[in-house]
Order: structure tokens, then C-alpha cells, then sequence
């Protein structure tokens, strides 16, 4: 008789990949485990308006003409619960708790169906945010840090975390040059500021002050997203070369 215990994936601790022949039961040992995947997870993490929807795309095209497959995901983007998520912000009626559990299952889906299939085939995935922008946003909002790791603690680690860091001052512009404050990125449905321009940099600040907390124990590559994007460009290419060189010279 088969039993779940037989397959050779069966033991992997965390929240496990997608096998065809078993079904995933989270242990509740740990993150997943892929240090024996061939593929590479690199984070690009980043308050609003810091440019990573730019780089990534930039990096996607560099990294497939180096000839590599490449996984994009992100925040939203899972079948189980993106398009649900989607709708339940533009109605902001969730409490937090709920928001926080809907985005879980969202990154929990995606890790499921998306990037842990993808590292096993060799990809190098990209994915626009990872936990700690979930930290960071529901900390300012006064959920508990350690329920929220806890939450999260199947999450596998990945092989690089960038946070591209900019200043209130320049994150202000930017978002004026694309024509509108977005609601929860300008903290509105939980500060108390009636001014949407004040809202949006108290909430910002609050958001790089956590961010900056994370970094100093997170072991992020800090890049300096103030300048020009050639120039971030730049420095993320030599980080992401670094991880992604190994994956040649080791067969992984």
C-alpha cells in the first residue's frame, strides 16, 4: 500500500511544492527547504513608488538573454485568492486580520503552484515583494510582528533579498508624476490624517523606519533607489550575478 510517508518529498518540512502523487499537508516544522532546488529565489522588496516594478522588468529581459528561464510573481497574482484580494481592497471593508490571512493564502498558493515548481526546474524566480513587506505593512497597522512570522513560517528563505531604499522626500514626486496617492499606500484606512498628502508621508516614514528595522536583521542587500535607474540597474545586475553564477559553475 502507498502511503504519503513513501515519497521521497514526503518529509520536507513547511508548506510543501505541488506533487501529482500526494497530497500537501503543512508539518509545521519549518520553512521549506531549497537549498537542493537548482533554481535561484531572488526578492525585490521595496515601499511603493521605489522603482521595482521597473527593475524587474528590466532584469527579467537581462536575465533570459543571459539564458535563463525566469519566473515573475507577486503580491495578488495566485488564482486561489488574488482575484478575491483584489476585490476586497477596492472595497476596504476587511479588518486587518482578515487582510493578513487573505494575503497569506495568496503567497501560500503562489508558493505552491508558482516558485517552489519553478526552482525545482532550474528557473531563477523574481518575485515582486516577499515577507517582509507583509511585515512591514501590517506592523505599522499594529498587527503583532511575531504572529505574523509565525504566519509565515513555511516561507522558504531566498537566496537574495534587495530592498530598493528611497527617501520619503524623493517617494513623493514620484507618486505625484503617476497622478494619484493610492488609498492604502497613503495609510488612509488606518491613520487619522485628513490631508491625503500628509497621510501618504506619515505613512511612508512609518513604513521606511519598519523596513529599516527588518534590514538590519534580515541580511538584505540595501541598494540606494534614490538615483537614476541605469545606476540601480547596475548594482542589482552585480548582486543577482553573484547568486546566479553558481547555478553554472555547479549544475544547480
Amino acid at each position: 500500500m502507498h502511503h504519503d510517508s513513501d515519497h521521497p518529498e514526503a518529509r520536507e518540512p513547511g508548506y510543501r511544492a505541488w506533487m501529482p502523487s500526494a497530497p500537501i499537508r503543512p508539518t509545521g516544522a519549518g520553512s521549506v527547504d531549497i537549498s537542493g532546488y537548482p533554481g535561484r529565489l531572488i526578492a525585490i522588496e521595496g515601499t511603493d513608488a521605489a522603482g521595482r516594478s521597473t527593475q524587474i522588468a528590466l532584469l527579467r529581459e537581462w536575465l533570459e538573454t543571459q539564458g535563463y528561464g525566469v519566473l515573475h510573481t507577486g503580491q495578488t497574482r495566485g488564482r486561489l485568492a488574488g482575484n478575491g484580494l483584489r476585490k476586497a481592497k477596492r472595497g476596504t471593508t476587511l479588518g486587518q486580520l482578515t487582510l493578513d490571512l487573505f494575503y497569506a493564502t495568496d503567497f501560500a498558493d503562489r508558493l505552491e503552484n508558482e516558485v517552489l515548481p519553478a526552482l525545482r526546474a532550474g528557473f531563477v524566480v523574481l518575485t515582486d515583494r516577499y515577507v517582509s513587506s507583509v511585515l512591514a505593512r501590517s506592523v505599522v497597522r499594529g498587527m503583532d510582528e511575531a504572529w505574523l512570522r509565525d504566519v509565515y513560517s513555511f516561507a522558504p528563505q531566498p537566496h537574495l533579498v534587495c530592498y530598493l531604499r528611497v527617501d520619503a522626500n524623493s517617494l513623493i514626486p514620484r507618486v505625484l508624476g503617476r497622478g494619484k496617492f493610492d488609498y492604502w499606500e497613503s495609510g488612509l484606512d488606518f491613520q487619522e490624517e485628513r490631508d491625503l498628502y500628509a497621510s501618504f508621508d506619515r505613512y511612508q516614514r512609518r513604513l521606511l523606519k519598519v523596513f529599516d528595522e527588518l534590514c538590519d536583521h534580515g541580511g538584505f542587500e540595501v541598494i540606494d533607489a534614490n538615483r537614476g535607474i541605469d545606476r540601480v540597474f547596475s548594482d542589482l545586475k552585480e548582486r543577482i550575478t553573484a547568486v546566479t553564477s553558481a547555478m553554472r559553475t555547479t549544475g544547480k
